[in-house]
C-alpha cells in the first residue's frame, strides 16, 4: 500500500479522472456536497464514472438537476446513479432535513461546499460567523448526522477539503464567531479551514472502530470555481500585493478534484485516516508560515486541539 499514491505517479497534475481509473465503486453509495459547480462536479463525476450511485447535496436544486442531467449525458454506460439533495449548510434545519431523508450505508461522503473571504462579516441562520458556520460546522453536523450510515458500511471514507488558506489563522476558541476581535475575511477563512482539517482528526479518532476512515484535503489554487464569488477583487489584490497572500500555481478542476478522488475512492489509501494531503500526497509539516504555497501547520493537526473543537461544536449545533 502506497500512503501518498506516488507509486502510480499521482501528483499535482494528476486528474480525478486518472485516480479512479481501474477503480471499482459499483455498489458503493457517495454524497458530494457543493456538487452544483467547480471541483464538487468534478468529484461527483469521477465517483459515478467508477460506478458510484452519488447524491449531489446543493442549495439550488434546480442547478443540482440541470448539473445531474449534463453529467448523465457524458458519463460512459455502466456509470451509476445521480441524485440530487438540498442542502444549505447555513441552516440546520435543511441539514436535519438532508439526514433524515438518508437511507441505508452511506460509503462516501466528501464535504467539498464551501464559502470564501466576503469583505463584510455575515452570520448563519443561528448566529455563527458565516464561514466558520458554513465550511465547519455545518459540515460537522452534517457528518455527525450521517455517523450511523457511515457506521454501516463497510470502510466508509469522510473526506473534508480544507485549503493552504488553514496557514491564515489556527482556531480562536475564545472568539470564533468575530464578537470582539475586528472581522478580517482572511483570518476568518483561515480559522474555517483550520477547523474542517481539525474536524477530520477528531472523526478519524471517535469513528475509527467503525472501519470510517477521514482525511482532510488542499485541492490547489482552482480559481474557475464559484467559491471566489463573495470575495472583494481589490481586496485580494492587495492582499497578494503585501505578501499576506501566496497563492500556489493554478490547476484545473479536473486536476483540483483528484486530491479529494484519491481520498475518496484509491485502494492507495485504504486505512489512512486523521491525515491531511495535497496534489495526491501527504502534505509536509511547516515551519514557517509566512510566505508558504503549501504544507500543513501543526496546530491543524493537533490532537488536543481536535478534541476541544470537537467538544464546542457538538454544542454549537445541537
Amino acid at each position: 500500500m502506497s500512503v501518498s499514491g506516488r507509486s502510480r505517479g499521482f501528483g499535482a497534475s494528476t486528474t480525478a479522472a486518472e485516480v479512479v481509473d481501474g477503480v471499482d465503486l459499483h455498489g458503493r453509495r457517495a454524497v458530494v456536497t457543493g456538487a452544483s459547480s467547480g471541483i464538487g462536479v468534478e468529484t461527483a463525476r469521477a465517483l459515478a464514472a467508477a460506478g458510484a450511485d452519488v447524491t449531489l447535496a446543493v442549495r439550488d436544486t434546480d442547478a443540482g438537476a440541470r448539473v445531474a442531467a449534463r453529467l448523465e449525458k457524458e458519463l460512459p454506460s455502466g456509470s451509476g446513479q445521480l441524485a440530487v439533495g438540498r442542502l444549505d449548510l447555513a441552516d440546520r434545519s435543511t441539514v436535519a432535513a438532508f439526514v433524515a431523508s438518508w437511507h441505508g450505508p452511506l460509503d462516501i461522503l466528501v464535504n467539498n461546499a464551501g464559502v470564501m473571504a466576503p469583505p463584510q462579516i455575515a452570520r448563519t441562520a443561528d448566529g455563527r460567523e458565516w464561514q466558520f458556520g458554513v465550511n465547519h460546522l455545518g459540515h460537522l453536523a452534517l457528518a455527525s448526522g450521517l455517523y450511523p450510515a457511515l457506521a454501516a458500511a463497510v470502510g466508509a471514507r469522510v473526506v473534508a477539503v480544507s485549503s493552504i488558506g488553514h496557514l491564515f489563522s489556527p482556531v480562536v476558541f475564545d472568539d470564533l464567531d468575530y464578537r470582539y476581535r475586528p472581522y478580517d475575511p482572511w483570518t476568518s477563512y483561515g480559522q474555517s479551514k483550520t477547523a474542517i482539517a481539525l474536524f477530520a482528526v477528531g472523526a478519524a479518532k471517535r469513528w475509527a472502530d467503525d472501519g470510517i476512515t477521514a482525511n482532510a484535503v488542499m485541492p490547489g489554487n482552482v480559481t474557475s470555481t464559484s467559491l471566489g464569488r463573495n470575495m472583494d477583487p481589490e481586496q485580494v489584490a492587495a492582499a497578494i500585493a503585501s505578501g499576506d497572500l501566496a497563492l500556489p500555481p493554478q490547476k484545473t478542476v479536473e486536476q483540483g478534484a483528484a486530491t479529494s478522488v484519491l481520498l475518496a475512492a484509491s485502494p492507495t489509501v485504504e486505512g489512512i485516516t486523521g491525515r491531511y494531503f495535497e496534489d495526491c500526497a501527504q502534505a509536509e509539516p511547516v515551519t514557517e508560515r509566512a510566505g508558504a504555497v503549501a504544507g500543513v501547520a501543526p496546530y491543524a493537526l493537533d490532537q488536543d486541539n481536535a478534541a476541544r473543537l470537537w467538544d464546542v461544536s457538538e454544542t454549537l449545533v445541537r
